[in-house]
């Protein structure tokens, strides 16, 4: 009796090989992580419409004695004329905070065992989550009680991004980095989507549980954390990635002499394991590394414009294009598919053109004009603001989403180290925290300024976008430069 062949699914299972099977668990498994951090960080954005609402469309309660007609179904301290500068308060809370911890988070990852550094942190902003939620049961209506809480989550959130792209870059190499980190950081936008989703789910009937939930998510993320990360391919007797090509053998980024010239302090490259009693890099030292002062202050505009969108999109459809809180929040989430999208693109054009800053560059120069149209005609209709809503959040979340990941590791693993891995956690925290005060004065500008009018709001985001772009103005010279050097040499190949 002659045996049947193997079964396809074990072919494909067995075609890979171990080392790919861990890659991929850890891809996503960090994937699933930072989705529960952002997952955790997008209620408070949904709920802001329920709290300050206009009460002559709200259906009273028969049982309900009051005598402010106006406010009665807001909930204090929100309920006042200056509710959109409270709102404003609240988000600084957590992105003041996370912006400071930030510088320091990245230190701690480099000197603390990942996982735990991790778990820890998700089983604490869970913790602070769920507080901010229970403030609606507990009936309590402190404007300091919810600041605090949001502190002490900004600070706490601030362990998952260095840990994460530290991770990711301790498995993954440099040669196709960033159409990887471009699909992996989709866990942005996919987070914000389940937190408006979630949110939304309950916004209407009991806000609390819009905090609640996803404070239980990203606590049960940390316990999956402790039993499951793997921090390098070593610890398992897997394969350490490659972090510099060979020039001669990768042709993927063709223009390799202008990427040595960004990224090279023209000093000789020492490519070699990192050995295990490394020491991490200082703060300076990692400042020192050519591309990180000007990509950290071009993230600084980028995420500015992008967490202003987070926190007050929502708000904006409801307050501009009349939807309730529930429908605002859905259709608020096109933005971050549009996200998605703009990120994955980002990668796949930086890896072909091997031009980090040029694609930044070009998605930021487009990004400027369209948010001026999306604001112009983005409520016209619903065909309309759904076009609107893909198109700008691919343009703004693109370069972001690049800078971050990408950008990041490709620093932090920078042939100046020699071979150092140990520097990519300090690396990420700085740009990633310079990025995080742009987080920070973004929704504070918009909550003091939208009081006079959405249109002044979106003046600030486009020269935020503008500004983004003139600080890579150096970095994408190099670059240009660095193309038109090679299209010259392999002229002059084809002529001798």
């Amino acid at each position: 009796m002659t045996s049947s062949p193997l079964a396809p699914g074990i072919k494909l299972i067995t075609s890979f090989s171990r080392d790919s099977w861990y890659r991929g668990f850890i891809l996503f498994l960090t994937f699933l992580f930072y989705t529960a951090y952002h997952l955790s960080r997008k209620p408070i954005s949904i709920v802001k419409s329920q709290l300050h609402r206009n009460c002559s469309f709200v259906i009273r309660p028969a049982d309900l004695n009051i005598t402010d007609n106006a406010t009665w179904c807001d909930w204090v301290p929100f309920d006042q004329d200056n509710y959109q500068n409270l709102y404003g308060y609240l988000d600084n809370c957590f992105l003041v905070a996370y912006a400071i911890g930030m510088f320091f988070s990245g230190m701690f990852g480099e000197r603390l065992p990942l996982r735990y550094y991790l778990a820890v942190g998700m089983l604490s902003s869970g913790l602070f989550t769920s507080l901010f939620g229970l403030g609606f049961y507990w009936n309590i209506h402190s404007l300091w009680y919810y600041c605090l809480v949001q502190a002490l989550n900004g600070l706490v959130q601030t362990t998952g991004w260095p840990a994460v792209v530290a991770c990711v870059g301790n498995w993954f190499g440099k040669g196709k980095r960033g159409f990887i980190m471009g699909v992996w950081n989709s866990h942005t936008s996919v987070g914000n989507i389940l937190g408006s989703l979630i949110a939304g789910a309950f916004v209407s009937s009991a806000w609390g549980m819009s905090f609640i939930v996803p404070g239980i998510i990203i606590g049960a993320m940390g316990v999956l954390c402790f039993f499951f990360l793997v921090e390098k391919p070593e610890d398992v007797n897997c394969t350490p990635p490659q972090h510099h090509e060979d020039t001669e053998r990768e042709p993927l980024l063709r223009n390799s002499s202008n990427n040595e010239e960004i990224f090279n302090n023209h000093t000789p490259a020492v490519v070699e394991a990192a050995e295990e009693q490394a020491e991490a890099i200082s703060f300076c030292g990692a400042l020192r590394i050519p591309g990180v002062v000007e990509f950290s202050l071009c993230l600084l505009f980028a995420k500015l414009v992008s967490y202003t969108f987070l926190y007050w999109l929502p708000l904006y459809i409801a307050n501009v294009a009349h939807f309730d809180p529930k429908a605002a929040g859905d259709m608020s989430t096109l933005f971050d598919v549009g996200g998605i999208l703009g990120g994955i693109l980002a990668g796949v054009i930086s890896d072909y053109t091997g031009g980090r800053a040029t694609t930044c560059c070009v998605m930021l120069i487009v990004a400027a004009p369209m948010l001026f149209v999306y604001n112009l005609v983005g409520q016209r209709g619903v065909s309309t603001t759904v076009g609107m809503l893909l198109f700008c959040g691919a343009l703004v979340n693109g370069p972001y989403a690049l800078i971050t990941t990408a950008v990041s590791a490709d620093l932090g693993t920078h042939e100046c180290l020699a071979g150092n891995s140990r520097a990519l956690s300090t690396v990420t925290a700085i740009i990633d925290g310079t990025g995080s005060i742009g987080a920070a004065i973004g929704p504070l500008l918009a909550g003091l300024i939208s009081p006079t009018g959405w249109n002044n709001v979106f003046y600030m985001l486009i020269t935020a976008d503008i500004l983004a772009c003139l600080l890579l103005s150096r970095l994408v010279f190099k670059e240009v430069r660095g193309w038109c050097c090679y299209t010259t040499r392999q002229r002059g190949f084809k002529e001798i």
